[in-house]
């Protein structure tokens, strides 16, 4: 029942996200659909901050460029944007309707997972001679991504399961509790039991007459011994639970979607996380420029500032009159002498190198709706506080705003020029000669610019600093600053510059042309002619740049660190970034050694860097996905064993199937039980394989939240919800648990004992409603209020996360105290038997009153006997029980002999055969807490 409850709300959000609705493009104009009724071939507009329905071909858009931006975080967890174009033969068209004006069909692909490559062509049949256009992964627009910029117009190529990001996530499994199949495991003993009870009274009977009658009659005498309550109270128990936990104050907006596994939580080992969004905010901040004999931080801006007033208002004039002659005179800088430079005019270099070296684009929100027209620049707004700006990736808008703040601001660009704002409002044009974009092999990006005002031509280059320390002059700072940048945390980018002659560029732009055109290893020796340019350059500056971590990740991991949790981190990151955050939020501590795993392509490579990993001892290990890849391929056992003796493992360039991979392989290798936490769509497939998922609503949408077991607001309410829900559920589910079968087991044992005195007849000892009432209106509400029993305050829980650690011995429910358990069961089931028997009055009648009296007074002491800290309602609970027991004494005189129940003689009896049956179990239970005290009572006393 609270399954399909769970799965109806699931289906009104899915339905909630099918029934959007789009604009269709048809012959008669603009029709709306929901995006549940798109099919392949549609032409669908999306408008900007609108997420793609399905897999498109993008072929028009509404910037001038022909290209837009699109936001992938839900596909690929990459917050950067990603740049798309638009194909030109339909961007070309004049106008929107002129679509259906061409004949022409496009060519896909079948469907495939690799969210990085397609392949297609785009054919115009009716023009002469037939148009031909390839189209690649930068013509598509993947569903789940959302516009960025502009409004796009694309043709459907492939819907529901065949998209991308469909297939990319798995089908999520029906999730199971470790405690329930425990509770599964003692219940098919019990049945056991059972079965061997039944028999062993049969054949004491002598398997006289019918016996195969008499068994069944034993097996339902003693069917009391198999917990059917059991089932119920644990459900309701769950769902008390969940409630609790959205109803805790300390975390807010925590949501339990699968109600059927809070226990899970006390009894995780492994926490897997993803990085970006999860552990940090992906809020890049600019914090340190440094210039190698001086540094600034944030504290320090305004004397940057200060400077480049200085030495821009001092440029000023010799600028204005360089504009007004026709051919603006060379400097003849690059054959002066080098002079050690004035701090002013290094910081002037080394902020206008940051300010051009870069990918972004400021791009200006449009006042009031451009209407039907499509292109309309002249309504745009350049005023500061309307300008954004875009780029793959978020480390250089930092940069970009970080320039703006201290005065020189990027206002314009496009493929071929740029425009700077100095502090003074001059605005200042350079020509965009060459970029060479930022590669995962180069590690660097560079651009060649022409002032036009000066002609002077300069090579800038920024990169890591990896990278960068072979290219740059001979210096003795560098390596050391970059290491201690990256010891707080920050990611550094080194900045450098080449000044270039005319003769200079002209032959590099031949040899850079010649090798464009070349067939074969085109890209090396495109390199080659590249990496010629990237010589003795001089060093200008180095940057730092934060990703601020989400509030309080530090303590949160280190308490679930305490807590006896691997953490292991799967991110789709670069493995530079990922080392650094790993760092920067104590996930490997600052004493602890981390081994890069070197990427390795073949077996053999493979058992090679496996034996150096063995070698090193307790040290945290960062591995790329494809090294990963290669090692399960080969060495799967041994990888793993390995890696689960590290305190903490980073794998970084992961897809989201593998993060799936990865904790499968958790649970086969080490059956432990595996915690997912994840916060965009590439989460998702994690957080479903895993034992128990997490989702955390944050800036990559609600996907992963919706998809996951439990949703919260922010990282830092995790530990709560581990150390104290997660422990407090397991605890007393365990301990509910193991009190209803025992209340099943006592029962059991009177029934067995009176058999046994009567020769073996298979006659009931309670009948009727005593039964029912037993097991409901007696002994229901003490029993189910273990649900709101703690061994230590939630505060305490927090304190001393190290409590969390017992737990995943799962001692709390074994076999061990299963039997404890039993033994309780059988001493108190026959000492009640006995002491009626013992203490028989001349009737029988007065056997059943006794002894079921001194049962329900037995049940309500053992339940106070298993509380540890006590809560008012359990007290109600325990008063209410009693009470309707001694009120209904009054009308069950089938089974009472009312006036005997009033004399002394019933009173005493049945005090002195409860004693009997619980004062030495509370006896016991002191001398067990004196002599070895459990971990909580050492710091609850």
């Amino acid at each position: 029942m609270r399954e399909a409850i769970d799965e109806f709300r699931r289906f009104q959000r899915d339905k909630e996200v099918n029934s959007q609705l789009y604009s269709k493009l048809t012959v008669r104009g603009k029709v709306q659909v929901k995006s549940s009724d798109i099919q392949v071939g549609d032409l669908i507009i999306v408008e900007k901050n609108q997420r793609i329905p399905s897999d498109m071909v993008f072929l028009r858009t509404s910037e001038k460029a022909g290209s837009c931006f699109i936001r992938t975080d839900q596909l690929d967890g990459e917050t950067d944007w990603k740049l798309k174009v638009a194909v030109s033969c339909t961007q070309r068209l004049p106008a929107l309707g002129d679509l259906f004006s061409i004949n022409a069909y496009v060519y896909a692909q079948k469907p495939q997972l690799d969210i990085h490559s397609f392949e297609g062509t785009f054919t115009r049949e009716d023009s002469d001679p037939p148009i031909h256009e390839s189209l690649s992964i930068e013509n598509t627009l993947w569903a789940s991504t959302v516009v960025a910029s502009g409004t796009i117009i694309g043709v459907v190529i492939y819907t529901g399961k065949e998209t991308r990001s469909v297939m990319n996530t798995s089908n999520p499994k029906n999730k199971v509790g470790l405690l329930d199949l425990e509770l599964n495991q003692l219940t098919k003993a019990l049945f056991l039991a059972l079965v061997a009870l039944s028999v062993v009274m049969v054949t004491l009977q002598g398997f006289s007459g019918p016996w195969y009658r008499s068994l069944f009659r034993f097996l339902l005498l003693f069917s009391y011994i198999i917990p059917i309550s059991l089932r119920v109270n644990l459900d309701m128990g769950k769902a008390a639970y969940g409630w609790m936990i959205m109803k805790d104050e300390n975390i807010p907006g925590t949501v339990v979607r699968t109600s059927t596994i809070p226990e899970e939580l006390g009894r995780l080992v492994y926490l897997l996380t993803d990085k970006t969004g999860t552990l940090t905010r992906n809020e890049m901040v600019f914090k340190r420029l440094h210039l190698g004999t001086v540094s600034y931080g944030t504290d320090t801006m305004d004397e940057i500032q200060n400077q480049l007033m200085n030495s821009y208002s001092q440029t000023q004039p010799q600028a204005s009159g360089n504009n007004a002659s026709s051919t603006p005179p060379r400097k003849a800088q690059s054959s002066a002498p080098k002079v050690r430079k004035s701090v002013s005019s290094r910081v002037h270099e080394a902020v206008k190198a940051v300010a051009l070296c870069h990918n972004v684009t400021p791009v200006y929100e449009a006042r009031g709706a451009a209407g039907e027209t499509e292109f309309t620049e002249a309504d745009q707004d350049f005023s500061d506080d309307n300008r954004t700006y875009q780029a793959s990736s978020p480390d250089e808008v930092a940069l970009v705003q970080w320039t703006e703040s201290v005065g020189l601001t990027l206002v314009n660009r496009d493929l071929t020029s740029m425009q700077l704002r100095t502090p003074s409002g001059q605005i200042l044009t350079y020509c965009i000669l060459q970029t060479f974009p930022f590669t995962s092999e180069s590690k660097r990006m560079g651009v060649i610019v022409r002032d036009e005002s000066t002609a002077e031509i300069t090579f800038y280059m920024k990169g890591a600093d990896v990278a960068m320390s072979t290219v740059v002059q001979y210096n003795d700072w560098l390596e050391e600053e970059c290491g201690n940048m990256a010891r707080e945390g920050l990611r550094t980018l080194v900045v450098a510059k080449r000044a270039l002659t005319d003769e200079q560029y002209q032959d590099f732009e031949n040899r850079y042309n010649q090798a464009k055109l070349s067939i074969h290893d085109r890209t090396l020796k495109v390199a080659a002619v590249v990496e010629s340019l990237e010589r003795e350059m001089e060093l200008l500056c180095l940057t730092g740049v934060e990703d601020q971590l989400q509030t309080d990740v530090r303590p949160t991991l280190e308490m679930l660190r305490n807590a006896g949790l691997k953490i292991w981190m799967l991110t789709g990151d670069k493995l530079e970034t990922a080392t650094c955050i790993a760092k920067s939020s104590h996930l490997v501590s600052r004493t602890q050694d981390t081994h890069v795993f070197r990427p390795v392509t073949s077996r053999g490579e493979a058992h090679l860097e496996l034996n150096a990993f063995r070698r090193k001892h307790d040290c945290a290990l960062v591995i790329s996905g494809d090294s990963l890849e290669v090692c399960l391929k080969y060495y799967e056992h041994e990888f793993v064993e390995l890696a689960c003796q590290c305190p903490a493992v980073v794998c970084c360039r992961c897809a989201p199937t593998q993060k799936a991979h990865i904790v499968k392989l958790l649970q086969q290798h080490t059956g432990r039980r595996t915690c997912a936490i994840g916060d965009g769509g590439n989460d998702v497939s994690m957080i479903q394989a895993a034992d128990c998922g997490i989702g955390i609503e944050g800036k990559e949408g609600r996907q992963a939240s919706l998809a996951a077991d439990f949703s919260v607001s922010q990282f830092k309410h995790i530990g709560r919800l581990l150390v104290v829900h997660g422990r407090s559920s397991y605890k007393r589910s365990a301990a509910l648990s193991q009190f209803v079968m025992h209340r099943g087991l006592i029962i059991s044992t009177m029934q067995a004992v009176f058999s046994s005195v009567f020769y073996f007849a298979s006659v009931p000892l309670y009948q009727g409603f005593l039964m029912v009432g037993y097991a409901t209106v007696y002994t229901m509400f003490p029993v189910f209020s273990l649900v709101l029993d703690q061994d230590v305050k939630p505060e305490m829980a927090m304190l001393y996360p190290e409590l969390y650690k017992d737990l995943t011995k799962g001692r709390s429910l074994s076999c061990k105290t299963f039997l404890v358990w039993v033994l309780i069961s059988i001493y108190q089931g026959g000492i009640l038997m006995f002491g009626a028997l013992v203490l028989f009055e001349s009737e029988f009648v007065h056997v059943v009153a006794i002894s079921f009296t001194a049962l329900v007074l037995t049940e309500l002491l053992m339940v106070a006997l298993t509380v540890r800290t006590w809560h008012w309602l359990m007290a109600v609970a325990e008063l209410l029980s009693l009470g309707c027991y001694v009120a209904s004494l009054a009308f069950l005189n089938q089974y009472f002999d009312v006036p005997f129940i009033m004399t002394m003689t019933f009173v005493w009896k049945v005090s002195a055969i409860t004693v009997v049956s619980c004062l030495p179990l509370y006896i016991l239970k002191y001398l067990k807490r004196k002599l070895s005290p459990p971990s909580y009572s050492k710091l609850s006393s």
